[in-house]
């Protein structure tokens, strides 16, 4: 795999990797005891670090594609391990 097809993998990771770390361990402002801004929704977070959820997001992008690259070289995952329909390499018409 050329760097640059890895790095291209990689960003998406991370960006898929976001929605995934965004839910947790958010507080809203009634979790802080706090009375809520007028207007704001009351799932809305009470402080939001951007740069805490990059870090998190960049370990998990991290280890997911660590998992990817590997299966990619060993290959332990194929398309023939997950073809539920039986039909192999078949070609359709």
């Amino acid at each position: 795999m050329r760097w640059t097809s890895a790095l291209a993998i990689y960003v998406l990771f991370w960006a898929f990797s976001v929605f995934l770390v965004l839910p947790f361990g958010v507080r809203t402002t009634h979790d802080v005891g706090g009375e809520p801004v007028s207007g704001q929704a009351e799932s809305a977070p009470h402080e939001f670090d951007a740069g805490r959820i990059a870090k998190r997001v960049t370990v998990v992008a991290t280890v997911l594609f660590g998992l990817y690259y590997l299966n990619w070289t060993y290959g332990w995952i194929t398309p023939q391990s997950v073809d539920v329909f039986g039909r192999g390499n078949m070609v359709t018409r």
